[in-house]
């Protein structure tokens, strides 16, 4: 693994919402840390309401993760763009992430218990 990145179970409950939109709630979510970056909460797609996401065109590329794809999220306010990040084939040092989306906490409410 990149050493500075580490991935840990989250222990307690971890709820997901954008917009009055409850996309879904989880007791399986990841926190990952990457350097002096904060740190970052995935949830797995199987636990959240993935018929509110629609996948964008967006992509990028993360030396330590490999390619992200981007989510939008549909609300009844509208769509915030590009709000879900996901990497669907993560390199093998970080592939606990594979299955998981990740959220852009500005956008969207991230709960933890």
């Amino acid at each position: 693994m990149a050493s500075h990145i580490t991935i840990a179970p989250i222990a307690e409950p971890v709820t997901v919402s954008a917009g009055g939109v409850d996309l879904g709630r989880t007791s399986k979510a990841l926190e990952l840390k990457e350097g002096s970056y904060p740190p970052v909460i995935y949830v797995p797609r199987a636990d959240m309401d993935m018929e509110k996401l629609q996948r964008t065109e967006r992509a990028t590329t993360c030396p330590w993760k490999g390619q992200a794809s981007y989510y939008s999220i549909r609300t009844a306010e509208g769509t915030l763009d590009n709000a879900v990040w996901s990497y669907e084939t993560p390199k093998a040092d970080v592939g606990d992430i594979a299955g998981h989306l990740a959220f852009y906490t500005d956008r969207v409410t991230v709960t933890r218990g």
